[in-house]
């Protein structure tokens, strides 16, 4: 008999939870005939603000124009620099090129897979214009050393929270620890849209106006447009399902915490490069991500176990052809094309069983 498949994720147990709320948000949009721009909107705006402890929250279409309208409101344009990681998800470089701005990449920490420090000094140029640290995998990057760089030399810091709803530095919410902070409302993030959706949240008030400013064509005022914008909102569907699903995400990411400490035992000692997770730093668990010298081979043995897991990301950025101009070849950044090769993440999600959770255990157990 074949056991019953394990998926990756599963985002039917979130719904589920949310129902009655999302189902009337949904009825309460679709008859109010206002789908922009509206009272939706600002009531999650409010709300999300408040979560992460800033003083507001701007909505926007998704997360990749969350990092590019913030980036613009920084000041990033044409012949700038911005640092950003080796190994992340290549949104993250696509918002500095979007700008007319170049991507310049900085190797990891090997534990944490976040943005190095130590290594950003010697990647500064007087061209650099921001950092841009991502919290990947929803541990929180080292915030208080990133910004001590950036406030030595002068330049911005827009923090990429795509991975990190919930996640706490140092006693405080991510979202709340930069110039700037972009998040992702992507279906399978741990808030999640019905739908692409994006935001931005900050304390400066001249920032968050810039941001709206250039989130509805560069203008404040109907057919006055002050600046280039573009057309990025989120609409009152997306905030209205995002507003009733939001008062469960704590609850729900201290699910997920409870679930990945049981990976964590139950793999411990296992041939894995399991996730570390520095003192101070609670993460979100957006994603549970092991190491394996022979990463494809463990894929394949969970698959025949009927166990799901995806690759956070087979590919770094600098390898892409979409960055080819930028001339790196293999070998460049050693320590993210490690990564790369061996990286896997295993099925994490609100609403797995202790059973299940046990059978990735032994799963994993039996293909490592």
């Amino acid at each position: 008999m074949v056991d019953a498949p394990i998926p990756f994720l599963d985002l039917q147990p979130v719904y589920r939870a949310a129902q009655g709320a999302i189902d009337a948000a949904l009825l309460r949009v679709a008859g109010s005939g206002w789908f922009l721009l509206g009272e939706e909107l600002k009531a999650f705006e409010r709300a999300y603000a408040a979560s992460v402890g800033t003083a507001d929250c701007a909505g926007v279409a998704n997360g990749l124009d969350a990092l590019a309208l913030a980036l613009e409101a920084l000041g990033v344009g044409p012949g700038d620099e911005v640092i950003v990681p080796s190994n992340t998800y290549i949104a993250t470089w696509l918002a500095v090129s979007q700008c007319g701005a170049t991507p310049v990449p900085v190797e990891p920490d090997p534990l944490t897979y976040n943005l190095d420090p130590a290594r950003l000094a010697a990647a500064i140029t007087p061209r650099t214009k921001a950092l841009l640290p991502v919290h990947l995998y929803g541990l929180p990057a080292d915030m208080d050393a990133i910004n001590a760089v950036a406030a030595r030399h002068g330049l911005k810091v827009l923090d990429d929270c795509a991975q990190a709803h919930a996640a706490v530095y140092q006693g405080r919410p991510v979202g709340s620890l930069a110039d700037l902070s972009a998040w992702s409302f992507y279906p399978g993030k741990n808030l999640g849209a019905m739908g692409d959706g994006g935001g931005i949240t900050g304390d400066d008030a001249a920032l968050m106006a810039q941001v709206r400013v250039l989130r509805n064509y560069g203008s404040q005022v109907k057919y006055h447009n002050e600046v280039k914008g573009r057309n990025s909102r989120l609409d009152e569907i997306q905030a209205a399902v995002l507003a009733a699903k939001l008062p469960l995400l704590q609850a729900q990411t201290e699910e997920r915490r409870r679930l990945a400490a049981m990976l964590l035992d139950g793999l411990h000692g296992a041939p894995l490069q399991l996730p570390v997770v520095p003192k101070g730093l609670v993460p979100a668990w957006h994603l549970f991500v092991v190491q394996h010298e022979a990463r494809d081979r463990l894929q394949a043995g969970l698959a025949k176990q009927n166990i799901g897991s995806l690759i956070h990301y087979p590919i770094p950025p600098h390898r892409q052809p979409a960055y080819a101009e930028l001339g790196y070849g293999d070998g460049d950044f050693p320590i993210s094309e490690a990564m790369h090769r061996r990286v896997l993440s295993l099925p994490l999600w609100p609403g797995m069983t202790d059973e299940q959770v046990a059978r990735v255990i032994r799963a994993v157990r039996a293909a490592a």
